[in-house]
């Protein structure tokens, strides 16, 4: 229970989450930190078990490095989503799956990218997506004001707003707002 988006824009990409996690009905914690940075170009916003989705980041980034090492030259953002898909479905084909789902968002030579993975092994791109128990609130804020000529700064605007919107309604989600802006590569990272 939770919600993260996730916004591409004209010079990056913005990752939004709220801070609460739950356990059924309980508030396990009021200071969770549902986005994890990979590096200075690609974060993970994380919806689901938390520690299913911090053991498939740690596998990620250690696969990532050695594919760079060994190829000489940096993943796509696609590349990315793709691998940390494919270690949530290698879960669910061992018969003991990840339960996370996942946004994938970063910068690469070629521009942004916004993914949504689950523990199918399925990604999607997407301008913005949402995911988590207040998904469907924040997807309303999310249409109505997205454009693909919104600036960064925008955007966290937005990720703000749709976040604050799901945590008005939705019990799984609360206790405050994470923002993380990733801008295109001729940028410097801001949080």
């Amino acid at each position: 229970m939770t919600t993260i988006v996730g916004i591409r824009t004209k010079d990056g990409v913005v990752l939004g989450s709220d801070k609460r996690a739950s356990k059924g009905f309980f508030i396990g914690s009021k200071i969770v930190q549902k986005i994890a940075k990979v590096d200075d170009t690609l974060a993970v916003a994380i919806a689901g078990q938390l520690s299913d989705a911090e053991y498939i980041i740690k596998v990620a980034k250690a696969e990532r490095r050695l594919m760079e090492l060994r190829r000489g030259f940096s993943l796509t953002v696609r590349e990315s989503a793709r691998l940390i898909a494919n270690i949530a479905y290698s879960g669910l084909r061992n018969y003991q799956p990840y339960y996370v789902e996942l946004l994938v968002a970063g910068v690469d030579r070629d521009g942004s990218y916004v993914y949504s993975a689950d523990m199918s092994g399925a990604i999607t791109e997407e301008d913005f997506a949402s995911s988590g128990s207040g998904s469907p609130i924040a997807y309303g804020v999310l249409e109505s004001l997205y454009t693909k000529e919104v600036t960064n700064q925008q955007a966290k605007e937005i990720a703000s707003r749709a976040v604050a919107a799901a945590m008005e309604r939705d019990p799984g989600s609360g206790n405050g707002i994470d923002l993380l802006a990733i801008p295109n590569l001729t940028n410097e990272v801001t949080a």
